[in-house]
């Protein structure tokens, strides 16, 4: 791994990712009351304690300007539009643009060290910081919204360093936003619309439009990709039609665009929404960092690897520039 021009080993990737907490955000970015707290849950204290260091550790970690840029942008929406009831919500959308000015100021790497929580009773494992880039993590990360993995790096003299990375969820997010009526063919009607605007809590409507238009989107896009590309499964049962940009953050044209998709058996769909895999313009696979050796032997994928029939055209090719800038966990 290349990082701002300094070669690093992937030593290990820590197993879970972590969600983070109302409790923990800071300022507006919170929903609930209080200043946030400054401690953050890691796991159980063993399994911490076994990647970061011995009970007592004080570890050396880093985030990246460009990382934080990449979760900004995959979060804009959310800001734009709030799921959430955030204590500072009329303001988000010129809160997205001060933090991403204030993000673009600031050196690429970014470090800052963490300490473990040793006072702290009990089997969970804790880490907390006084540091900058520690605090900036806790004001623009979006209560379970956003969730943190970890690596841990060795450079060349052997040094041992912790990469942070900012992810949105956007499985989270979608869950939140309420689903929109999908048409295919015509506009509605006036009435129909006075019906879903006086009717907006109806959940049941609400997921009944949902499923009409995401089968719409699964028809057309059959049409087009009637197998998934890496293994040739063409038994429409076993493929999922999977969104390049997710439907969380994709526009209501862009839900329904085919060209914004792939057909991919299960596995590869669940690798390629989760950003552990993603394609370059030339059909190419890119495997992230964040899916450990044995995994990816398991799953048999080789980075690079050509896919011959992935369907590829300009228009994802626009969809893969934000798949790989704002999902892909490279």
């Amino acid at each position: 791994m290349i990082i701002d021009g300094q070669k690093f080993d992937v030593k290990e990737t820590f197993d879970t990712a972590q969600t983070v907490p109302d409790c923990f955000v800071l300022g507006d970015s919170k929903i609930g009351g209080g200043h946030g707290e400054k401690k953050f849950y890691i796991s159980t204290k063993e399994r911490m304690r076994e990647f970061y260091g011995n009970a007592g550790f004080n570890a050396r970690c880093f985030v990246l300007r460009s990382d934080l840029l990449a979760y900004m942008q995959a979060m804009k929406q959310e800001y734009l539009n709030p799921s959430q009831t955030y204590r500072g919500k009329e303001k988000m959308s010129s809160l997205w643009l001060e933090r991403v000015n204030r993000i673009q100021k600031l050196p690429e790497v970014i470090e800052f060290n963490i300490q473990d929580q040793t006072q702290i009773v009990g089997p969970r494992g804790y880490v907390n910081s006084s540091d900058d880039a520690y605090r900036l993590i806790r004001e623009i990360s979006l209560p379970n919204l956003t969730y943190i993995s970890a690596l841990r790096l060795a450079d060349s003299k052997g040094s041992i360093i912790f990469y942070w990375k900012l992810f949105a969820d956007f499985d989270a997010i979608g869950d939140l936003h309420s689903a929109l009526v999908y048409t295919y063919g015509k506009k509605e009607t006036e009435t129909e619309k006075k019906e879903i605007i006086e009717k907006p809590n109806k959940r049941d409507e609400q997921l009944r439009y949902a499923r009409i238009g995401q089968g719409l989107y699964r028809e057309k896009l059959l049409e087009e990709c009637p197998f998934c590309p890496i293994t040739m499964i063409n038994d429409e049962r076993l493929l999922i039609a999977s969104h390049i940009k997710p439907w969380a953050v994709s526009t209501d044209k862009e839900r329904l665009d085919p060209k914004n998709g792939f057909m991919l058996s299960p596995l590869y769909d669940k690798l390629f929404d989760r950003g552990f895999i993603t394609f370059t313009d030339d059909r190419c696979v890119h495997i992230s960092n964040w899916l450990s050796p044995q995994n990816i032997r398991r799953i048999g994928i080789t980075e690079g690897r050509f896919i011959q029939m992935l369907p590829i055209d300009d228009r994802r090719k626009d969809y893969l520039a934000f798949h790989r800038e704002s999902v892909f966990k490279g």
